[in-house]
């Protein structure tokens, strides 16, 4: 029989302690214990298991709401089928995230809609789970925050932010131009990651073209120097998922396409 004095004393101690889990938890497993005659070191080991499990769960949830991720979308979701030439094993491989450690760069490279902004989200979610630090931004607004920061004397400070993070995903590279002002404080992001650590890019623009977006050949040829050194390239060319999508929405029940 337990002690409902002692039980409170020892809940508010927990409380007191910031062992939440613990907390919640400690009276059911208490009887339980004492029910199955379970030993104290059997019961001590199931309790502080709990907390564990809780924290790392509630740390890895703080993690991937830093990564500011704009949707949350993992490989079991993603058809490598509609994109043939993307090679499955291979990216599977870095979501294990050997990559990461050798301060590897990735680029997923092709037309819009093939699923580059779905891959590059699932290997930031492995990321997170594997305990790194990720941030997730469309170039564009990198851009903007980095213009932002400049403007008020904080670029610092965020170059700083973003230093720390193992994987920075910089998606969408391509899509809209930028004043060459971003496209310096762009570049200088993405050189200082060299060899120290990695950066994923998105882009719907061969690296032929890239000159477009960072206004002068020199200036590109000089981050993709860097940046393809020690990189993993996939070409994700293929048919736009929301217009294959739309085309589905338009059939009718037997098939046949929507003629009004």
């Amino acid at each position: 029989m337990l002690d409902p004095h002692i039980l409170l004393l020892i809940k508010a101690n927990l409380k007191q302690l910031r062992l939440p889990a613990m907390h919640a938890e400690f009276e059911k497993l208490a009887r339980q214990a004492a029910a199955s005659n379970e030993s104290f070191e059997q019961f001590l080991l199931r309790l502080t298991e709990l907390e564990v499990t809780a924290r790392s769960a509630n740390v890895l949830k703080a993690r991937i709401k830093q990564a500011a991720f704009p949707v949350h979308k993992d490989f079991d979701t993603f058809d490598f089928t509609t994109v043939p030439a993307l090679n499955k094993p291979k990216v599977l491989e870095l979501a294990r995230g050997e990559w990461l450690d050798q301060c590897f760069n990735c680029c997923l490279i092709g037309n819009s809609g093939t699923g580059k902004t779905h891959v590059a989200t699932a290997l930031g979610l492995a990321a997170c789970r594997q305990g790194r630090r990720v941030r997730f931004f469309t170039a564009a607004a990198l851009v903007n925050r980095l213009e932002q920061a400049q403007k008020q004397y904080q670029l610092d400070r965020f170059l700083v932010q973003l230093d720390k993070t193992d994987l920075l995903i910089c998606d969408e590279l391509g899509y809209l131009s930028f004043s060459r002002g971003g496209a310096e404080l762009l570049f200088q992001v993405f050189a200082d990651r060299y060899e120290r650590r990695s950066l994923l890019i998105t882009s719907n623009l061969p690296f032929s073209e890239w000159a477009q977006v960072f206004q002068g050949e020199r200036m590109t040829a000089a981050l993709l120097d860097r940046l393809t050194h020690r990189c993993h390239i996939f070409e994700m060319n293929g048919e736009s998922y929301r217009f294959r999508e739309s085309m589905k929405a338009k059939k009718g029940p037997k098939g046949d396409t929507d003629k009004s």
